[in-house]
């Protein structure tokens, strides 16, 4: 198995939406090195996730379209959790990471929401929300392992340009120290900070920080529709 990050095939495989190739060019060569330092890790025997086709999933929601960015770190190291959208899992996947666990629980305490039955977030990228992470890839095990690799720049170029989008609101929220270290890159959004989600600092700030009450009333504030943060419930238990 070998990756590739060319952005024009990636809009034609259907991987990420057409509209974000114009967008994301100033940074094709910088991907191009990420593709060099993770095939580097594959031929040492390491893994990487997510998989291949899923790394740039945040960007299949058309650029024009996001309306909420949830900002998050890097993908979950733990083989089976990651697939390309920020603390989001497969639907299938009946254990879920403990930080999004946290993240039900302040949903929850937040708007009245049920416990979801499942920790798939596509309900709210289909209503906009981009599920991104500052770095979107990672070596099993070891969260973390590719900040410095030029995932960054990547990251910054899209929120530039997303916060730079002429008439288009934006709100941004930002879990933990990595996401925030992108709010010079979104003077014209709405920004809603905490800690991250994880176990490690949930009780430290992210329990009653209320995010998702407070981006619905952001985007009211901006004339635009709230977001349906319900997603399905029933009485599986996790």
């Amino acid at each position: 198995m070998t990756i590739t990050l060319n952005l024009e095939e990636l809009a034609q495989q259907g991987f990420i939406d057409s509209s974000w190739v114009e967008v994301l060019a100033p940074v094709q060569e910088v991907l191009n090195q990420i593709v060099l330092k993770l095939n580097k890790e594959l031929a040492a025997g390491h893994q990487v996730f997510p998989e291949p086709e899923n790394i740039l999933r945040a960007f299949k929601t058309p650029f024009e379209k996001v309306r909420v960015v949830i900002l998050g770190q890097d993908p979950y190291p733990t083989p089976g959790d990651a697939v390309g959208l920020s603390f989001s899992v497969a639907a299938e996947q009946l254990t879920l990471p403990r930080s999004l666990k946290n993240i039900f629980t302040e949903l929850q305490t937040d708007i009245g929401c049920e416990q979801p039955a499942k920790g798939d977030l596509q309900p709210w990228v289909d209503q906009g929300v981009m599920l991104l992470n500052r770095v979107l890839t990672v070596r099993a095990g070891e969260a973390g392992s590719h900040r410095g690799i030029g995932w960054e720049q990547v990251t910054e170029c899209a929120l530039t340009a997303l916060d730079g989008r002429a008439g288009s609101a934006l709100v941004a929220l930002l879990w933990g120290n990595d996401a925030i270290s992108a709010k010079p890159f979104l003077a014209e959004t709405v920004v809603i900070e905490s800690v991250h989600p994880s176990p490690l600092s949930a009780s430290r700030g992210f329990f009653d920080s209320k995010p998702f009450s407070k981006v619905n009333k952001a985007l009211i504030e901006l004339g635009q529709a709230p977001i349906n943060w319900a997603l399905p419930s029933n009485s599986v238990l996790f």
